[in-house]
């Protein structure tokens, strides 16, 4: 240990040579999860509502009021011609349109089957969804505000008695934030993205300067060497996890639940695997910018697309979710939400720890093999 120790103090006084890469192993991981955090949202808010009023009755404005009330939606005029309607459309300036026929106000007030039309932009798919899923439930909730009406002037309120009370209840984010969601998914991004680079340019960069060739001739074994370039990088990279997790809070109002110890544990086992594989990296570049694009695309890509961040791994083909079990952001992401959004311990995700630390070893025999036998060249 004393080897290793002696290792990583060195590298503690090359990383104080260069206080701009200090810099942004701390604060790049913060910078990015505001930037990303804001940026990237599931919710859907204020979309501009077109109205096409052909009614103009009493019950018409109240279905036109319970859309705009919802804060949903944001009315953005009023269109009664055809022409300007679609062209409001084609432009973006309305992304819902609610289309209210001559009548509708006579069938309600006569207890008849009223008609409207809702017509919707598409072209984002997954805001229209969400948005015509938030049309779809207040006119629901119109129409069943009609039916207790009509049952109650017939005289049939023990027919109220006989339905369904539906009380949903949302656990871990009652708000249903895609912040919450997002955030540790960010984190899990970030971590393996400076461990890889971090770490497979700092070896690399030595071979460039020659300095890694008078290591590997001293008296120290080439996993001293390997473990003494991984220590100072995972403080500092754990020293990154608190700026997060506070960033996270102030910004977000995402609190830790579950037991700290539990989580950075994970996360030491999480980073570990990133610091073995960008020293694996290490041993295959042959110089910084390879050592730089390689670590980008086999790291941020995977993690981006393949770890359930952004898209569900239940969504995608049967290929790619087998695919998926190779990365160690998987996982990671699993236990990491477990432990800060549904106030979890490592017991329930022990499969998951026990494949980050498989993953580790792995990785990290490998490197230290490669690195003994051949160095960087």
């Amino acid at each position: 240990m004393r080897k290793v120790f002696a290792v990583a103090w060195k590298e503690v006084r090359q990383i104080r040579r260069d206080p701009l890469s200090l810099l942004m192993l701390l604060g790049i991981p913060a910078f990015m999860l505001v930037v990303f955090g804001y940026a990237i949202s599931f919710d859907v808010e204020h979309v501009p509502l077109g109205v096409q009023d052909r009614d103009l009755s009493r019950s018409s404005r109240e279905l036109v009021d319970a859309f705009t009330a919802s804060g949903r939606f944001d009315l953005a005029g009023y269109f009664p011609r055809d022409a300007a309607l679609s062209r409001a459309l084609e432009t973006g300036r309305v992304r819902l349109v609610l289309v209210i026929p001559e009548g509708y106000g006579e069938d309600v007030a006569a207890g008849r089957r009223a008609a409207v039309q809702v017509l919707l932009d598409g072209t984002d798919s997954n805001s229209a969804t969400t948005a015509l899923g938030y049309a779809s439930g207040i006119v629901r909730a119109a129409n069943a505000k009609l039916l207790v009406s009509a049952l109650r002037k017939a005289g049939l309120e023990a027919a109220l008695e006989a339905a369904i009370d539906f009380e949903p209840r949302v656990w871990y984010n009652p708000e249903l934030e895609s912040s919450h969601f997002l955030v540790p998914g960010l984190i899990g991004f970030i971590l393996m993205l400076t461990a890889v680079l971090s770490t497979a340019l700092s070896l690399v960069r030595e071979a460039e300067r020659g300095t890694l060739e008078q290591l590997r001739v001293s008296p120290v074994g080439s996993a001293q060497i390997l473990f003494g370039k991984i220590l100072p990088y995972l403080v500092i990279a754990l020293l990154a996890v608190v700026l997060i997790l506070v960033a996270a809070r102030a910004l977000f109002g995402i609190e830790v639940k579950g037991p700290y110890a539990d989580l950075f544990l994970v996360t030491v086992i999480y980073l570990v695997g990133g610091f073995g594989f960008g020293l694996l990296i290490s041993t295959i570049a042959d110089s910084q910018a390879v050592a730089f694009q390689v670590g980008l695309m086999t790291s941020l890509l995977p993690t981006l697309l393949l770890s359930g961040f952004i898209f569900p791994i239940h969504n995608m083909p049967k290929v790619l979710q087998a695919v998926t079990y190779a990365f160690p952001a998987r996982y990671y992401l699993v236990t990491l939400r477990g432990i800060v959004l549904k106030g979890t311990n490592l017991v329930p995700y022990l499969d998951q720890v026990a494949f980050l630390s498989i993953y580790a070893l792995v990785v990290l025999g490998v490197a230290s093999a490669r690195f003994a036998r051949r160095g960087v060249a």
